[in-house]
Protein backbone atom coordinates (compact mmCIF):
# COMPACT_ATOMS: atom_id res chain seq x y z
CA UNK A 1 0.00 0.00 0.00
CA UNK A 2 1.39 3.68 -1.18
CA UNK A 3 0.57 6.65 1.22
CA UNK A 4 0.59 10.23 -0.39
CA UNK A 5 2.36 13.75 0.61
CA UNK A 6 0.29 16.17 -0.61
CA UNK A 7 0.31 20.35 -0.94
CA UNK A 8 -2.11 22.52 -2.75
CA UNK A 9 -1.98 26.51 -3.06
CA UNK A 10 -3.89 28.94 -5.20
CA UNK A 11 -2.99 32.65 -6.05
CA UNK A 12 -5.18 35.24 -7.10
CA UNK A 13 -2.50 36.57 -9.96
CA UNK A 14 -2.90 40.11 -11.11
CA UNK A 15 -6.56 39.81 -10.92
CA UNK A 16 -8.95 40.87 -8.93
CA UNK A 17 -10.26 38.20 -7.18
CA UNK A 18 -9.94 34.32 -7.57
CA UNK A 19 -12.27 31.97 -9.98
CA UNK A 20 -9.89 28.88 -8.74
CA UNK A 21 -10.66 26.51 -6.34
CA UNK A 22 -9.09 22.94 -5.00
CA UNK A 23 -9.56 20.53 -2.87
CA UNK A 24 -7.55 17.75 -1.26
CA UNK A 25 -9.24 15.03 0.50
CA UNK A 26 -6.65 12.22 1.62
CA UNK A 27 -8.82 10.26 3.35
CA UNK A 28 -11.00 9.97 0.13
CA UNK A 29 -7.75 9.74 -1.93
CA UNK A 30 -9.19 12.53 -3.72
CA UNK A 31 -7.61 15.70 -5.50
CA UNK A 32 -9.35 18.47 -7.33
CA UNK A 33 -8.52 21.91 -8.99
CA UNK A 34 -11.00 24.04 -11.03
CA UNK A 35 -11.33 26.86 -13.10
CA UNK A 36 -14.12 29.27 -13.04
CA UNK A 37 -15.69 31.10 -16.17
CA UNK A 38 -18.44 33.55 -16.46
CA UNK A 39 -17.41 36.89 -14.53
CA UNK A 40 -16.44 38.15 -11.39
CA UNK A 41 -19.40 36.20 -9.72
CA UNK A 42 -20.12 33.53 -11.29
CA UNK A 43 -16.83 31.70 -11.97
CA UNK A 44 -16.01 31.86 -8.45
CA UNK A 45 -19.39 30.23 -7.05
CA UNK A 46 -18.98 27.95 -10.24
CA UNK A 47 -15.29 26.65 -9.27
CA UNK A 48 -16.54 26.18 -5.28
CA UNK A 49 -19.96 24.30 -6.29
CA UNK A 50 -18.02 21.85 -8.34
CA UNK A 51 -15.56 21.08 -5.90
CA UNK A 52 -17.94 21.07 -3.28
CA UNK A 53 -20.51 19.08 -5.25
CA UNK A 54 -17.87 16.38 -6.36
CA UNK A 55 -16.50 15.98 -2.88
CA UNK A 56 -19.64 15.74 -1.36
CA UNK A 57 -20.53 12.78 -3.60
CA UNK A 58 -17.16 10.98 -3.19
CA UNK A 59 -17.82 11.05 1.09
CA UNK A 60 -21.39 10.12 0.73
CA UNK A 61 -20.60 6.75 -1.47
CA UNK A 62 -17.37 5.72 0.62
CA UNK A 63 -19.52 6.12 3.54
CA UNK A 64 -22.51 4.14 2.23
CA UNK A 65 -21.67 1.97 -0.79
CA UNK A 66 -25.81 1.36 -0.88
CA UNK A 67 -26.25 5.24 -1.53
CA UNK A 68 -28.51 6.33 -4.73
CA UNK A 69 -26.55 7.46 -7.72
CA UNK A 70 -28.14 9.88 -9.73
CA UNK A 71 -27.00 8.15 -13.07
CA UNK A 72 -26.54 4.81 -14.19
CA UNK A 73 -23.35 2.80 -14.05
CA UNK A 74 -21.86 2.43 -17.56
CA UNK A 75 -20.63 -1.15 -17.45
CA UNK A 76 -17.62 -0.06 -19.76
CA UNK A 77 -15.95 2.04 -16.49
CA UNK A 78 -15.02 0.35 -13.42
CA UNK A 79 -16.56 1.40 -10.32
CA UNK A 80 -13.61 4.09 -9.93
CA UNK A 81 -14.33 5.82 -13.61
CA UNK A 82 -18.19 5.44 -12.82
CA UNK A 83 -17.25 7.27 -9.72
CA UNK A 84 -15.08 10.16 -11.41
CA UNK A 85 -17.67 10.42 -14.22
CA UNK A 86 -21.02 10.68 -11.79
CA UNK A 87 -19.51 13.47 -9.88
CA UNK A 88 -18.50 15.68 -12.31
CA UNK A 89 -21.85 15.12 -13.95
CA UNK A 90 -23.61 15.75 -10.89
CA UNK A 91 -21.27 18.76 -10.46
CA UNK A 92 -22.38 20.03 -14.03
CA UNK A 93 -26.29 19.82 -13.25
CA UNK A 94 -25.84 21.78 -10.05
CA UNK A 95 -23.70 24.37 -11.65
CA UNK A 96 -26.74 24.49 -14.47
CA UNK A 97 -29.65 24.30 -11.83
CA UNK A 98 -28.22 27.84 -10.52
CA UNK A 99 -27.06 29.59 -13.96
CA UNK A 100 -29.85 32.78 -13.57
CA UNK A 101 -29.42 36.38 -12.86
CA UNK A 102 -25.53 37.27 -12.39
CA UNK A 103 -24.69 33.81 -12.37
CA UNK A 104 -26.39 32.94 -15.93
CA UNK A 105 -23.07 32.47 -17.50
CA UNK A 106 -21.16 31.14 -15.07
CA UNK A 107 -18.95 27.56 -15.55
CA UNK A 108 -16.13 26.16 -14.95
CA UNK A 109 -13.42 23.64 -16.11
CA UNK A 110 -12.43 20.86 -13.56
CA UNK A 111 -9.16 18.12 -13.36
CA UNK A 112 -9.49 15.50 -10.81
CA UNK A 113 -7.63 12.28 -9.54
CA UNK A 114 -8.67 9.58 -7.14
CA UNK A 115 -6.04 6.88 -6.23
CA UNK A 116 -7.30 3.51 -5.92
CA UNK A 117 -5.73 0.92 -3.86
CA UNK A 118 -7.67 -1.75 -3.15
CA UNK A 119 -6.59 -5.10 -1.50
CA UNK A 120 -6.10 -7.64 -4.80
CA UNK A 121 -5.51 -4.68 -7.12
CA UNK A 122 -2.39 -2.63 -8.39
CA UNK A 123 -2.77 0.67 -6.98
CA UNK A 124 -3.80 3.48 -9.51
CA UNK A 125 -5.32 6.90 -10.61
CA UNK A 126 -7.91 7.36 -12.24
CA UNK A 127 -8.27 11.01 -13.82
CA UNK A 128 -10.91 12.85 -15.15
CA UNK A 129 -11.02 16.09 -16.90
CA UNK A 130 -13.17 18.80 -18.59
CA UNK A 131 -11.56 22.11 -20.25
CA UNK A 132 -8.16 23.35 -19.84
CA UNK A 133 -6.94 22.31 -16.47
CA UNK A 134 -4.43 19.82 -16.56
CA UNK A 135 -2.90 16.32 -14.60
CA UNK A 136 0.42 15.62 -15.49
CA UNK A 137 2.89 13.10 -13.92
CA UNK A 138 6.07 13.24 -12.96
CA UNK A 139 8.58 9.50 -12.99
CA UNK A 140 11.65 8.84 -13.18
CA UNK A 141 12.55 13.03 -13.91
CA UNK A 142 10.02 12.50 -16.95
CA UNK A 143 7.20 14.60 -17.04
CA UNK A 144 3.74 13.49 -19.17
CA UNK A 145 0.92 15.08 -19.55
CA UNK A 146 -2.06 12.78 -18.30
CA UNK A 147 -5.27 15.33 -19.86
CA UNK A 148 -5.59 16.71 -23.25
CA UNK A 149 -7.02 20.14 -23.35
CA UNK A 150 -10.48 20.76 -24.62
CA UNK A 151 -10.07 23.48 -26.23
CA UNK A 152 -9.98 25.03 -30.00
CA UNK A 153 -6.67 25.06 -30.28
CA UNK A 154 -6.37 21.25 -29.21
CA UNK A 155 -9.61 20.79 -31.49
CA UNK A 156 -7.86 22.05 -34.55
CA UNK A 157 -4.73 20.01 -33.95
CA UNK A 158 -7.02 17.19 -33.68
CA UNK A 159 -7.91 17.58 -36.93
CA UNK A 160 -4.92 17.86 -38.64
CA UNK A 161 -4.97 21.89 -39.05
CA UNK A 162 -1.40 23.69 -39.09
CA UNK A 163 -1.64 25.72 -36.15
CA UNK A 164 1.51 27.88 -35.16
CA UNK A 165 3.11 27.67 -31.76
CA UNK A 166 -0.28 28.48 -28.96
CA UNK A 167 1.78 31.67 -27.63
CA UNK A 168 0.95 32.95 -31.20
CA UNK A 169 -3.01 31.72 -31.59
CA UNK A 170 -5.40 34.34 -30.87
CA UNK A 171 -7.77 32.23 -29.87
CA UNK A 172 -5.54 29.89 -27.22
CA UNK A 173 -7.96 30.61 -24.19
CA UNK A 174 -10.89 29.29 -25.64
CA UNK A 175 -12.23 25.91 -24.43
CA UNK A 176 -14.87 23.56 -26.03
CA UNK A 177 -15.74 21.99 -23.11
CA UNK A 178 -16.90 23.74 -19.33
CA UNK A 179 -19.04 22.57 -16.94
CA UNK A 180 -22.12 24.37 -16.93
CA UNK A 181 -22.10 24.99 -20.28
CA UNK A 182 -24.98 23.12 -22.22
CA UNK A 183 -24.71 19.34 -23.03
CA UNK A 184 -21.00 19.88 -22.94
CA UNK A 185 -19.70 18.24 -19.87
CA UNK A 186 -18.52 15.09 -21.29
CA UNK A 187 -15.33 14.46 -19.05
CA UNK A 188 -12.55 12.40 -20.73
CA UNK A 189 -11.12 9.89 -17.94
CA UNK A 190 -8.37 7.89 -17.60
CA UNK A 191 -6.32 5.04 -15.62
CA UNK A 192 -3.12 4.86 -14.74
CA UNK A 193 -0.86 2.65 -12.93
CA UNK A 194 1.13 4.10 -10.19
CA UNK A 195 4.28 3.46 -8.89
CA UNK A 196 6.84 4.16 -5.68
CA UNK A 197 7.84 8.13 -6.35
CA UNK A 198 5.40 8.95 -9.11
CA UNK A 199 4.72 13.13 -8.26
CA UNK A 200 1.45 14.33 -9.62
CA UNK A 201 0.40 17.68 -10.81
CA UNK A 202 -2.89 19.33 -10.87
CA UNK A 203 -2.81 22.56 -12.15
CA UNK A 204 -5.30 25.36 -13.62
CA UNK A 205 -3.86 27.36 -16.96
CA UNK A 206 -2.36 30.15 -14.72
CA UNK A 207 0.10 27.93 -13.90
CA UNK A 208 1.33 26.18 -17.19
CA UNK A 209 0.43 28.83 -19.18
CA UNK A 210 3.16 31.16 -18.59
CA UNK A 211 6.01 28.29 -17.99
CA UNK A 212 7.92 26.17 -21.03
CA UNK A 213 7.51 22.28 -20.34
CA UNK A 214 11.53 22.23 -19.22
CA UNK A 215 10.86 24.63 -16.87
CA UNK A 216 7.44 22.84 -15.27
CA UNK A 217 9.37 19.75 -15.43
CA UNK A 218 12.63 20.93 -13.36
CA UNK A 219 10.15 22.96 -10.97
CA UNK A 220 8.05 19.89 -9.91
CA UNK A 221 11.30 17.77 -9.23
CA UNK A 222 12.03 19.53 -6.55
CA UNK A 223 12.60 18.05 -3.27
CA UNK A 224 9.02 17.89 -2.17
CA UNK A 225 5.31 18.72 -2.83
CA UNK A 226 5.32 22.22 -0.91
CA UNK A 227 8.30 23.42 -2.35
CA UNK A 228 7.33 22.56 -5.61
CA UNK A 229 3.95 23.89 -5.17
CA UNK A 230 5.19 27.09 -4.32
CA UNK A 231 7.84 27.44 -6.84
CA UNK A 232 5.46 26.93 -9.83
CA UNK A 233 3.23 29.55 -8.43
CA UNK A 234 6.06 32.00 -7.95
CA UNK A 235 7.55 31.20 -11.52
CA UNK A 236 4.55 31.45 -13.10
CA UNK A 237 3.40 34.60 -11.53
CA UNK A 238 6.77 35.77 -12.00
CA UNK A 239 6.95 34.64 -15.99
CA UNK A 240 4.24 37.54 -16.45
CA UNK A 241 1.41 35.11 -15.61
CA UNK A 242 -2.05 37.24 -15.19
CA UNK A 243 -4.49 34.80 -15.00
CA UNK A 244 -5.65 32.89 -11.18
CA UNK A 245 -3.01 30.38 -10.59
CA UNK A 246 -3.81 27.13 -8.91
CA UNK A 247 -1.95 23.87 -8.25
CA UNK A 248 -2.09 20.35 -6.39
CA UNK A 249 1.11 18.24 -5.76
CA UNK A 250 0.34 14.67 -4.74
CA UNK A 251 3.12 12.04 -4.12
CA UNK A 252 3.14 8.75 -3.95
CA UNK A 253 5.51 7.14 -1.46
CA UNK A 254 6.20 4.53 1.46
CA UNK A 255 6.02 6.36 4.36
CA UNK A 256 3.69 7.65 6.67
CA UNK A 257 0.36 9.63 4.79
CA UNK A 258 1.19 13.18 5.31
CA UNK A 259 -0.84 16.28 4.27
CA UNK A 260 -0.20 20.06 4.29
CA UNK A 261 -2.60 22.69 2.77
CA UNK A 262 -2.93 26.15 1.90
CA UNK A 263 -5.72 27.88 1.13
CA UNK A 264 -3.84 31.05 -0.07
CA UNK A 265 -0.62 31.16 -1.51
CA UNK A 266 2.46 33.35 -1.12
CA UNK A 267 2.97 37.29 -0.71
CA UNK A 268 3.24 38.90 -4.61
Amino acid sequence: MYSLDVFGSTHIGRRRNNEDAYGVFPSLGLFVVADGIGGYQGGEVASQLALTTIASFFERNVRDQEATWPFALQKKYSWEENMVQASIRLAHQTIVSQRHGALQKMGTTVAMMTVSQEPDESPQVVIGHVGDSRVYRLRNQTLTPLTRDHSMYEELKTMGMNVPPIEEFSFSNVITRALGMNDTAQPDLSMHPIQSNDRFLLCTDGVFGPLKEDKLQSLLALPNPQRACEELLDAAYKAGGTDNMTAVVVDVNERNLSVAFRQDAMTT
